[in-house]
């Protein structure tokens, strides 16, 4: 079917749209496809007319690909060249279903029922386009009240996904914040523990002080001064140091002073120091039971310190105050040991037939009061005796019995014996008398009428002995055990030669004995040391020879034993002759 309607006026448009719209609802085209189809016929067909000229509309039915429905094509064209301005055909399709029965549609009379039914079928089109127009705009409101609840989610979304946001970049600066406290605090407790190991490493207080600035500076502190006290109230008054430090040292408390507040937790706020205006002090005293030793006068490394920084720094100078203090209370001991111990050792006696020269040096470390003895006296016969020992162990208890040791040899001497019948007698004593104590010792015997050298050794190094001709001899020969020890054993003697010029040295093991090397080198480098003198000066200078064969056997180590050393030196014969004939030793 093809219906088709010429166009040269309004009233020939209008009845077109009348078919079309009857045409259209005869073949069941859709009230809402009618209708949008017969409104845009509508108002191309007005700008046709505007333009003038005849127009043609073609209303054609075309089957489509689904059997069981049609298409209507309607197609408006220009009749002559002048209207069609070169633009293609105006068409649109709408869809319809087939069969439809058109004998009842003819054409748009002039009747006015006729174009009243067309018009109120028109109102009818828009009524029921308008009210699908409400039903999707009902549609469209319940859809943007939907899409309104939505957003207003999704905005709460991403208010909360915001504020997880915040929180988790709060929670990653408290963690980075935490971390970086903790090993800030790990590396205070490092360097703290490290320190104090220093600090107690050392008994020598001038030391410990001498090492508290290297530790501190540059890290902690730009300076650092430690004003130890003496003990005078004088020195308090009138030493020329920041009044913040007297304050702290006179309260016991640590002084801040600069032109700001420190807000360092334990530590009061001053004015400047008048000495120092413009930089900051720190000043902390150095605490004990009893007052403080001093104050720790610190600068620091930046514009102010850190309060965990001060924090730790007043704790290092609480260990560093304990350091010192224990230090100066080792070294009292250790003076007032050292004295006890020489106050025990006895003066040498003097005579022209045999020269004596002794030297006792203390341990370097530890509280030393030692066993270690000499000592030389005469026998009723005109014997000199000269002996040297050392009582195991350290302490008083060591040196009370090298004390009775040394007073019962002579107890034994004057009824006479000879060096190995005197140890033999000091063997049983110690033995009952101190089982738990053991003790060594060398005695040698010179005789003014006996050219030879009669000795006995202990459980002790072997003498060393020297002869004009500068060779050395070690004293080996077999010795008796330890005294003291659970066994009964008789010390035998044994004699050597002497002639002027000869120079025998007895010791005791802090002499030679090095515990990576043990005892034999040293006794080796002894007897080197003691070959090397000239027998000039031996003779001339017995005490400064001492001296001199001391330092190169004990310059290569610190003493962690005590040091005995005995030279008995016969004058040559080139002395005996530059002076007059002694009445002794035979030359």
């Amino acid at each position: 079917m093809m219906r088709t309607w010429h166009i040269t006026s309004v009233t020939d448009a209008a009845r077109a749209r009348i078919d079309t719209a009857r045409l259209t609802a005869a073949y069941g085209v859709p009230a809402l496809e009618r209708t949008r189809l017969t409104t845009a016929l509508s108002a191309h067909l007005r700008q046709c007319l505007t333009k003038g000229g005849t127009w043609r509309l073609c209303l054609e039915e075309t089957p489509s690909l689904p059997p069981e429905d049609g298409l209507l094509r309607a197609v408006v064209t220009s009749c002559d060249d002048a209207g069609a301005d070169g633009q293609p055909p105006w068409h649109m399709t709408v869809t319809c279903p087939e069969g439809a029965d058109l004998s009842d549609v003819g054409p748009v009379a002039d009747d006015a029922a006729v174009l009243a039914e067309a018009l109120l079928g028109a109102d009818e089109d828009t009524a029921l386009v308008l009210e699908k127009l409400g039903e999707q705009e009902g549609l469209v409101d319940f859809h943007r009240e939907e899409l309104h609840q939505t957003n207003q989610g999704v905005l709460a979304l991403h208010a909360e996904l915001d504020a997880a946001g915040r929180a988790q970049r709060e929670l990653f600066a408290a963690e980075r914040k935490a971390r970086t406290e903790a090993e800030s605090a790990r590396r205070r407790l490092t360097f703290l523990a490290d320190a104090s190991a220093v600090l107690t490493a050392s008994l020598n207080h001038d030391e410990i002080v001498r090492r508290l600035p290297s530790l501190l500076v540059p890290e902690y502190a730009r300076s650092v001064d430690v004003w130890l006290f003496e003990g005078e109230e004088d020195e308090l008054r009138q030493s020329p140091r920041p009044a913040a430090a007297v304050v702290a040292a006179r309260s016991g408390r640590p002084q801040y002073a600069a032109d700001h507040p420190g807000g360092l937790p334990g530590v009061d706020d001053q004015p400047p120091s008048a000495l120092h205006p413009a930089t900051p002090l720190l000043c902390v005293p150095l605490p004990t039971r009893r007052a403080p030793l001093g104050v720790l006068i610190l600068t620091p490394p930046g514009d102010r310190w850190d309060a965990d920084d001060a924090v730790m720094l007043i704790e290092l100078t609480r260990r560093a105050s304990i350091a010192i203090d224990n230090a100066r209370r080792f070294e009292h001991n250790r003076d007032i040991a050292e004295t006890l111990q020489r106050a025990l050792l006895t003066d040498l006696p003097t005579t022209p037939e045999l020269r004596l020269a002794a030297r006792y040096l203390p341990a370097t470390h530890g509280l030393n009061i030692g066993g270690d003895w000499y000592d030389a006296f005469r026998q009723p016969d005109g014997s000199l005796i000269t002996v040297i020992g050392d009582v195991t162990g350290h302490g008083l208890h060591a040196a009370v019995m090298m004390s009775q040791l040394r007073t019962a040899l002579r107890a034994y001497a004057v009824d006479g014996g000879t060096p190995g019948q005197l140890l033999t007698r000091l063997h049983i004593l110690l033995h009952h008398l101190q089982p738990d104590l053991y003790a060594t010792a060398v005695i040698a015997r010179f005789h003014p009428d006996d050219p030879m050298l009669t000795w006995a050794a202990a459980g002790h190094p072997p003498p060393v002995l020297r002869t004009p001709d500068g060779q050395v001899h070690t004293l080996d020969a077999k010795p008796g055990a330890m005294l003291g020890i659970p066994l009964r054993q008789e010390i035998g003697d044994h004699t050597v030669p002497l002639t002027p010029g000869s120079t025998l040295a007895l010791y005791t093991d802090g002499l030679v004995e090095r515990r990576a090397q043990g005892i034999d080198p040293g006794i080796e480098r002894l007897a080197a040391s003691l070959g090397a003198f000239r027998s000039q000066d031996l003779d001339t200078d017995l005490d400064g020879s001492a001296d001199r064969l001391l330092h190169p056997l004990l310059s290569d180590s610190e003493r962690d034993d005590d040091v005995c050393l005995l030279l008995c030196h016969l004058p040559s014969r080139e002395a005996e002759t530059a002076r007059p004939s002694p009445i002794g030793l035979p030359v």
